[in-house]
């Protein structure tokens, strides 16, 4: 991932955080990035930590980009505080101002007393320009970039381990299957999980992911790539047509992690070790002996081919579901 990381990122939203709860403030907030998930949290807890109930009538001032022009935002923030230590002021989905770049100018010198925080969602600043600059002196810019796919196990498991509580590597695999690359989804899901599961339950399973996010490691794509590195053929057959019957199943959405995975066997026999929990290196070691490099790239060229398929490329008459059914049986039999 280009830029910071987002182990980095977290990193910097658990300060932030900490801060703001121990009364620690900076003047200027931007926070942005495709991936809404950090940005989202810091502006909550920012929200939930500046003023104290009593004080928000009078010092809590909360509106919308599409709502407020720079113009509006600057006179709030250069009010002020009454009756209280300091005055908040939050724009909310900010990359829908017209007139964002122009709060540039106060983001030179914020009021002490003032503390804006400028949230965009699934949207950055221009890092040319004088807004992020500014900000960038006088105040904390948080970027939150998108996750790859390879990454969200680690994620939710770095996640789970920040809630005192442990995932199997597994159940962390499926639960990222579950939820993409959409880290609030999977905030969601944990939530829902924890009030389902037994009081002081420390260690999730693949089975509690099972029964409480509603998905099924029998039948996924977690399980049909596992069948594919150890040459179950007829179980990845299986799993493939029970996947395909899935309403409103896409064969890109299976292809993607199809690609992803043997791509990554083919960097395991060019000596790089996958960027995996070393729990399923296992897997690895047996999907290399079972796909030589030769037929790694029959395998990702027909991926590709797959992919243009299940994007209505000549595909012909045949359904979502059928080219999935394909495309695991040619993989099987490529030799």
């Amino acid at each position: 991932m280009a830029g910071k990381s987002y182990i980095e990122t977290q990193k910097q939203v658990s300060q932030i955080l900490e801060d703001v709860r121990s009364g620690i403030f900076k003047s200027v907030y931007l926070l942005m990035g495709e991936e809404p998930y950090y940005p989202e949290l810091v502006c909550s807890g920012i929200i939930d930590n500046c003023l104290q109930d009593w004080e928000k009538d009078f010092n809590e001032t909360i509106c919308y980009g599409a709502d407020v022009d720079a113009d509006t935002v600057i006179t709030a923030a250069r009010r002020f505080p009454m009756m209280a230590e300091r005055q908040l002021v939050v724009v909310k989905e900010a990359q829908q101002m017209k007139s964002l770049e122009e709060l540039a100018l106060y983001c030179q010198q914020p009021l002490d007393s003032t503390v804006l925080v400028i949230l965009m969602h699934g949207a950055s600043a221009d890092k040319r320009k004088a807004l992020y600059k500014n900000v960038l002196k006088t105040g904390v810019v948080v970027e939150s970039l998108p996750l790859r796919d390879y990454e969200m196990p680690q994620w939710i498991a770095s996640y789970y381990e920040s809630r005192g509580l442990k995932i199997h590597p597994e159940a962390a695999r499926l639960l990222a299957e579950s939820a993409g690359t959409d880290l609030g989804k999977i905030a969601v899901e944990t939530e829902k999980l924890l009030k389902n599961l037994p009081e002081g339950t420390r260690e999730i399973s693949v089975a509690d992911v099972e029964k409480n996010v509603g998905v099924s490691r029998q039948y996924s794509i977690f399980e049909l790539t596992k069948c594919l590195s150890y040459r179950e053929s007829a179980k990845a057959l299986q799993i493939a047509a029970r996947i395909g019957e899935t309403p409103r199943f896409a064969l890109p959405a299976a292809v993607a992690p199809l690609f992803n995975h043997f791509y990554r066997i083919l960097k395991y026999h060019a000596g790089e070790t996958p960027k995996v929990n070393p729990y399923f290196l296992k897997e690895y070691d047996a999907a290399a002996r079972n796909y030589s490099l030769a037929r790694c790239r029959s395998v990702v060229s027909l991926l590709c081919e797959y992919d243009y398929k299940g994007k209505g490329g000549d595909a012909g008459e045949a359904s979502q579901g059928d080219l999935l059914v394909e495309l695991i049986t040619k993989i099987i039999a490529i030799r």
